[in-house]
């Protein structure tokens, strides 16, 4: 789309062949190459719009759990089951055994790969770029930072699926890969 924003850009304030002046810019007909929203891709749309705005929950509520050291008191249940979830609380174990939370937040840019709607149980397929610069682990008693390898990947792709539960999208997996983004 906006390479398509570009070409019209450039055209509009083209000179004549001429040499003189342009003319202002005359306002297109109106076009049919973009159709509105049929009702068959309208509510394709709305759920790729609601599992995007589930993943954003997701991550906001796990860095408020990753902050504290635990998901008691987040709504991270409300967006994570399955493996997300048990990975999640195993994980949030393992760093209070050792003193270990977290600062800042992993940005993010997430795109929905695939929605398939018209199964019993509807699925989603997302990846994300996923950048955990400002997202720093800490001794929770010193406020010192967690030394971490030196090569790590700062972004990286990650793999997302995602099921609706009831009227409620929720994260199922998530995978990181070994591809910087």
């Amino acid at each position: 789309m906006l390479s398509a924003c570009a070409v019209l850009t450039v055209s509009a304030c083209s000179n004549s062949d001429d040499g003189s002046a342009a003319k202002p810019p005359r306002t297109p007909p109106p076009s049919n190459s973009a159709p509105a929203p049929s009702a068959s891709t309208a509510p394709q749309d709305a759920e790729r719009n609601a599992v995007l705005d589930t993943y954003s929950r997701f991550w906001d509520e796990q860095a408020k759990a990753y902050a504290q050291g635990d998901t008691k008191g987040t709504e991270f249940s409300k967006y994570a089951a399955a493996v997300a979830l048990s990975s999640t609380e195993d994980d949030l174990k393992d760093l209070r055994s050792k003193g270990i939370v977290t600062t800042g937040a992993p940005a993010h840019d997430t795109s929905v790969d695939k929605v398939e709607t018209d199964e019993k149980l509807p699925r989603a397929k997302l990846t994300d770029c996923l950048d955990s610069t400002d997202w720093k682990f800490q001794y929770r008693s010193s406020g010192k930072p967690v030394p971490m390898p030196s090569g790590r990947l700062l972004r990286y792709e990650t793999k997302v699926e995602a099921e609706k539960w009831g009227k409620q999208w929720k994260i199922i997996d998530v995978v990181p890969q070994q591809n910087p983004c």
